[in-house]
C-alpha cells in the first residue's frame, strides 16, 4: 500500500463509512485502536495514521496490507469525520480544539482535558446518556477510572457508594512503549547480575514496585491518583463522593489491578454483589478462592471485559465490601473504550 487512503466499507443506503484519523498511531494505544476498529468492523472509509515527524514513513499492517504513517497535520484531520487523539496531551490540547471547529469529532485518550467539566468523559457501560449530539470533543478517561467505573457503577446504581479507598497496581505499558522496553532491559540485566541505571522511571522497576505513577502534587498525591478520583466521581455522577487513591507502578507489561474498599448506603452481601456484577455489561466475575480463581492481569490481557473477584464483606463495617478488579489498560482502558464511544456516535448518526 503506497499511501494512507485505504477504503474500508463503502457508503451505501444502509451503511455509512467514516473517514478516520488516528493521532499517535505508532504508540501502544494507537496500534490497539487500529486493531479494535478492524476487529469490531467499524465502518471505515479513508483511514489516516498520524504521528510525530520521526515516525513518519513507518509501515503498519492493516487488513492484510500495510499503511504508511504521516506526520500529524491539520489538513488530514480536517478531512476526517472522526479523529482519535492518542499522542501526548499537548498534541490534543493544541490540535483538538482546532479541528472540532471544522466539524470533526475528536475522541481524546491523552488526558489533555482532565479538569475541564465542559468536556464530557464517557465510559459506554456507565454513562452513555451523557453523550450529546452537539458534542464534538469527548474524553475517554484514564485507564484506572474506566476499569474501576465499569465494575463499580452497577453496585452504585442500586446501593450508592458513600466512601471509597483504592490502591491501583499499574503495568508499565501505561507509560508507553519506552517503559515496556525499560522493563525488558532491566529484567535481563538483573538476571545477568549486571548493574542498572534507570532512564524512564526514577528508580529500577524490574523486580520492584514504585508508588509513583505520575508527578506529585503539593498535597502529596500524584496527578494520576487525583485524576482517577476526579474521573470516577464524574462517571458515577457522585461529585461529593470521598475517594482516596494510591497508585503503584508494578513490573508487569499489561494490565491494571485495583484493591478496592467501598462503604455503601446499606448492607450488601458478597453473594448479592456477585449476582449483580455477573449480569453487568462489560464485567466478568471470577471469584472462587477455594480453587484459586480470581482475576489476574495475565488473564485480562487482550480481553474486552473488566474482571472482578475476591468479593467479600468487610468485617469491620456492616456496609463495607472489598473487591479485586482487573482490566487491560491498553485495550478496555484506552483503545476499546474510545472505539465504543465512536460506535455509539455512529449508531446515532452523530458523525455526519
Amino acid at each position: 500500500m503506497k499511501n494512507m487512503d485505504i477504503q474500508g466499507i463503502e457508503d451505501s443506503d444502509s451503511v455509512k463509512a467514516y473517514n478516520v484519523a488516528i493521532v499517535g498511531a505508532t504508540g501502544l494505544v494507537g496500534q490497539e485502536l487500529l486493531r479494535c476498529l478492524q476487529q469490531r468492523a467499524f465502518p471505515l472509509g479513508r483511514v489516516r495514521l498520524l504521528a510525530s515527524a520521526r515516525s513518519a514513513g513507518i509501515k503498519i499492517p492493516f487488513n492484510q496490507d500495510e499503511m504508511t504513517v504521516e506526520e500529524t497535520n491539520l489538513e488530514a484531520l480536517k478531512r476526517s469525520e472522526l479523529a482519535f487523539f492518542a499522542a501526548a496531551p499537548e498534541v490534543s490540547a493544541q490540535l483538538g480544539t482546532t479541528v472540532i471547529k471544522n466539524g470533526t469529532v475528536v475522541i481524546d485518550i491523552a488526558n489533555a482535558f482532565p479538569s475541564d467539566d465542559r468536556v464530557p468523559i464517557i465510559v459506554p457501560e456507565v454513562n452513555l446518556a451523557d453523550l450529546k449530539k452537539q458534542t464534538r470533543l469527548i474524553v475517554s478517561p484514564t485507564a484506572g477510572a474506566i476499569i474501576l467505573s465499569v465494575a463499580l457503577a452497577p453496585i452504585h446504581k442500586v446501593n450508592p457508594i458513600k466512601r471509597m479507598l483504592v490502591s491501583t497496581y499499574e503495568s508499565v505499558s501505561g507509560s508507553g512503549a519506552v517503559a515496556v522496553e525499560e522493563l525488558s532491559t532491566q529484567t535481563r540485566l538483573v538476571l545477568e547480575g549486571r548493574p542498572i541505571v534507570p532512564h524512564y522511571y526514577p528508580h529500577q522497576i524490574a523486580f520492584n514496585l514504585l508508588p509513583e505513577t505520575d508527578v506529585f502534587l503539593d498535597n502529596g498525591y500524584s496527578r494520576e491518583e487525583w485524576r482517577i478520583a476526579r474521573e470516577v466521581r464524574r462517571l458515577l455522577h457522585a461529585n461529593n463522593l470521598p475517594i482516596s487513591v494510591t497508585a503503584v507502578r508494578v513490573p508487569i507489561y499489561y494490565g491494571y489491578a485495583a484493591s478496592v474498599y467501598i462503604e455503601l448506603s446499606r448492607r450488601m452481601t458478597a453473594d448479592q454483589a456477585r449476582s449483580l456484577l455477573a449480569t453487568a455489561p462489560g464485567v466478568r466475575v471470577l471469584d472462587d478462592p477455594s480453587v484459586s480463581l480470581y482475576p489476574q492481569p495475565w488473564v485480562a490481557a487482550g480481553q474486552d471485559d473488566v474482571f472482578v473477584g475476591r468479593i467479600r464483606e468487610d468485617e469491620s463495617h456492616v456496609h463495607g465490601l472489598l473487591l479485586w478488579i482487573v482490566g487491560d489498560n491498553i485495550r478496555k482502558g484506552a483503545a476499546l473504550n474510545a472505539v465504543q464511544i465512536a460506535e455509539a456516535l455512529a449508531e446515532r448518526g452523530w458523525l455526519n
